[in-house]
C-alpha cells in the first residue's frame, strides 16, 4: 500500500487507463500543456502521452462533449472534465439525451463507453451558481452510471472500472476531497461498480451517505461513540446502479436509518432510499427514516448563512440524535412533521415507528 492523495489516485488511474488502451483519451478545458483546472488532476499527462490523446477544447461544455458522444460511438474511450458540476448544465441535451439513450435507440448495436468527471464542492463561498450538487439528477436517468468516490482507494478503483466500462458514466469528485490521504494499493485493481462500502461498524444507526458527505458521517460517528452510540456508516460509492442489499442489511441490524446528501433533499438521493429503505426494512425500523441535506435555497455567499445552509457535521448530528429519541433510545416526546422539509434541511420519511418494548 502507498500513501497517495485522491488527487494523485485519480491521476494514476488515468495514466494506467491510457498505457494500459491506446482507444482511451483526455478531453476538456485547460487540462494540457498547462493545467489550471481546479482539481489539476491531469497535471504531466499531455508531456507523457501528446496533444492527441490529451486535448484542450475551447469553452463549450456542449460541443465537447457532443465530441465526446461521437468519439465513443467510433470506439474510442473518451475521458472528459469539466471544471466544476456547475458547468454541465449547458451540456445536458448531449448527456441526457445523447449518451444516456443511445444504447438503447439504437438498439443495443452501438454503446457510449465515455466518463465525465464532475468536481463537486459546496463550501467555500463559491456563490449560488458555482455551489451545487445535481447527482441526483443524473442518478434519475436510465442509461448512465453514477459514482460518487469518498476515498483515494476508491477513486482509483472506481475510475479505472468507468474508463473500461461500455456505458456512459458520470464521475463525481470531492473538490474538498482532492488533497486527503489514503493507502492504494500500488498493483493494478479495480472497484466493482454497484457495490457499496461499510467504512464503520456500528449496531445503533446507520448513516448512509456518498461522497464528501461520508467523511462529514464518519466525523458525526466518533462524536456520538463519545456518548455511547454506535453508528455505522454505509458509503454508496455507487448511485446508479444503487446497492440497497447493504443498506438494507445494515439498517436490519441497526433498526434506524439517516440518509445524509450534500444536495437539496427534495426529490433528491435521500428521498430515493427513504423509500427503499422502508419498503425493503419496514418491520425492522424502530423510528422513521431521517433524511438530512442542504437547506432549500440557492446557495447565499455570506459565510456565516453559507454554513447554515450546508449539511454540515451539527445538521447531521442533530439529525441522528433526531432518530435516536424518536425511536426511544434517548427518550421520547419528539413529534414528526409528516414528511415536510424543515428549515435546517432535516426531512422526515413520515413512516410511523414500530413500537419499542419497555
Amino acid at each position: 500500500m502507498a500513501q497517495i492523495t485522491y488527487r494523485q489516485a485519480l491521476q494514476q488511474a488515468l495514466r494506467e487507463e491510457m498505457t494500459r488502451d491506446a482507444r482511451v483519451f483526455l478531453m476538456g478545458e485547460e487540462i494540457g500543456e498547462v493545467t489550471l483546472t481546479p482539481s489539476k488532476v491531469t497535471e504531466g499527462l499531455f508531456q507523457q502521452f501528446g496533444p492527441k490523446r490529451v486535448r484542450d477544447t475551447p469553452i463549450s461544455e456542449e460541443g465537447f462533449i457532443g465530441v465526446g458522444v461521437g468519439a465513443a460511438t467510433l470506439g474510442l474511450r473518451p475521458v472528459i472534465e469539466i471544471m466544476t458540476i456547475n458547468f454541465i448544465l449547458v451540456a445536458m441535451d448531449q448527456v441526457i439525451n445523447h449518451a444516456a439513450k443511445i444504447r438503447c435507440m439504437f438498439g443495443g448495436e452501438l454503446s457510449v463507453p465515455m466518463v465525465i468527471r464532475l468536481p463537486v464542492a459546496q463550501g467555500s463561498q463559491l456563490t449560488a451558481q458555482h455551489s451545487q450538487s445535481f447527482e441526483g439528477w443524473f442518478a434519475n436517468t436510465p442509461g448512465l452510471k453514477v459514482l460518487a468516490p469518498t476515498t483515494p482507494h476508491d477513486a482509483k478503483g472506481l475510475l479505472k472500472s468507468a474508463i473500461r466500462d461500455d456505458d456512459p458514466v458520470i464521475f463525481l469528485e470531492g473538490l474538498q476531497s482532492y488533497s486527503e490521504r489514503g493507502e492504494v494499493p500500488e498493483t493494478d485493481f479495480t472497484v466493482p461498480i454497484g457495490l457499496a462500502a461499510v467504512p464503520r461498524e456500528g449496531s445503533d444507526l446507520t448513516i448512509v451517505a456518498h461522497g464528501f458527505a461520508v467523511r462529514r458521517a464518519l466525523r458525526v460517528a466518533e462524536r456520538l461513540e463519545g456518548e455511547g452510540i454506535s453508528a455505522e456508516v454505509v458509503d454508496l460509492r455507487s448511485l446508479r446502479p444503487l446497492d440497497m442489499e447493504t443498506v438494507a442489511t445494515s439498517v436490519r441490524k441497526t433498526h434506524r436509518a439517516l440518509c445524509v446528501e450534500q444536495g437539496w433533499p427534495t426529490y433528491g438521493v435521500t428521498a430515493e432510499l427513504a423509500s427503499r429503505i422502508q419498503r425493503a426494512c419496514f418491520t425492522d425500523l424502530d423510528a422513521p427514516v431521517e433524511r438530512c441535506g442542504g437547506a432549500e435555497v440557492p446557495m447565499p455567499y455570506a459565510r456565516t448563512l453559507e454554513s447554515a445552509a450546508l449539511a454540515n457535521d451539527d445538521k447531521i448530528y442533530r439529525a441522528a440524535r433526531q432518530v435516536l429519541t424518536e425511536s426511544g433510545m434517548l427518550g421520547r416526546g419528539v413529534g414528526r412533521d409528516g414528511g415536510a422539509p424543515s428549515g435546517n434541511g432535516v426531512v422526515r420519511s413520515g413512516t410511523p415507528a414500530r413500537a419499542v418494548a419497555g
